[in-house]
């Protein structure tokens, strides 16, 4: 299954690395890509302005018949926000939300988000 991921700080693009799955990443310069093919999102969490063009992604061309489920990453000392662009995103396209991790994560997310990925087919 694809990973699509966006990294601002390079939180994100480090634990999906960490992955050894077969990896896309969204930037502000490419959100309009089309792929046709089951996907996961991985997502930092930051303002809905800053994420945005993942929305763009899932919504370009057939895109969001591939979505299958999403992960986030945030800091806990946000509290209630912690990985809040995650939840939302899986609330709005009602996928699941595979695992929640801290900053770049360790072996053990990694291990769980692989897991749920498989577990999905």
């Amino acid at each position: 299954m694809k990973v699509v991921y966006m990294s601002l700080t390079g939180q994100t693009r480090k634990f999906v690395e960490k992955l050894d799955m077969d990896l896309l990443e969204i930037t502000p310069t490419n959100p309009y890509l089309s792929i046709h093919e089951p996907f996961i999102v991985v997502v930092p969490t930051y303002e809905v302005e800053a994420t945005e063009i993942i929305n763009d992604f899932i919504e370009t061309d057939n895109n969001r018949t591939y979505f299958k489920g999403i992960a986030g990453s945030g800091n806990l000392n946000f509290g209630n926000l912690f990985v809040f662009t995650a939840k939302n995103l899986a609330q709005e396209y009602k996928v699941p939300l595979l695992h929640t991790f801290e900053f770049q994560g360790n072996d053990e997310d990694v291990q769980l988000l692989k897991k749920a990925v498989k577990e999905l087919g």
